[in-house]
């Protein structure tokens, strides 16, 4: 089975633990965040000549994001990540359920990104909430 791979490098592990004001290069807990930088997906990315979320082009240019909000990030590891190694993460669909709120429908979708190694093991999976807003008037 494919997937993205992601080197876990040490220089990439210092980086980001710097960010979160630490001196050791260890692996975070959240370092997995980190695999957007490497997913070809990620809507947040930068691509050279196209506009994106922040990319101060102009006034309220964006690359057009579906206005969604993150809601929630869970991350389960079943054994360390070691620095050197490459990891392959495999993307699919969790659950979706709606709820009624003040502002209309409320959209949840559940993605889950699990972490391989070399020898096809589980190494750790990711879980992220999302949620859009469904106002009345666009129902």
């Amino acid at each position: 089975m494919s997937g993205v791979p992601f080197p876990i490098e040490q220089g990439h592990v210092r980086a980001f633990a710097r960010a979160l004001g630490e001196d050791e290069v260890v692996v975070e807990p959240t370092f997995l965040i980190a695999f957007a930088q490497f997913d070809p997906d990620w809507p947040l990315r930068m691509r050279p000549g196209q506009p994106w979320n922040g990319s101060g082009a102009g006034p309220g240019e964006s690359s057009g994001g579906g206005g969604g909000l993150h809601a929630e990030q869970d991350f389960e590891y079943f054994r360390p990540i070691r620095v050197g190694e490459t990891l392959t993460a495999r993307k699919r669909q969790g659950r979706t359920w709606q709820k009624s709120g003040r502002s209309g429908v409320l959209n949840f979708t559940e993605r889950l990104t699990d972490f391989y190694d070399a020898d096809d093991q589980l190494v750790a999976r990711s879980t992220s909430v999302s949620v859009m807003i469904v106002k009345e008037e666009d129902r």
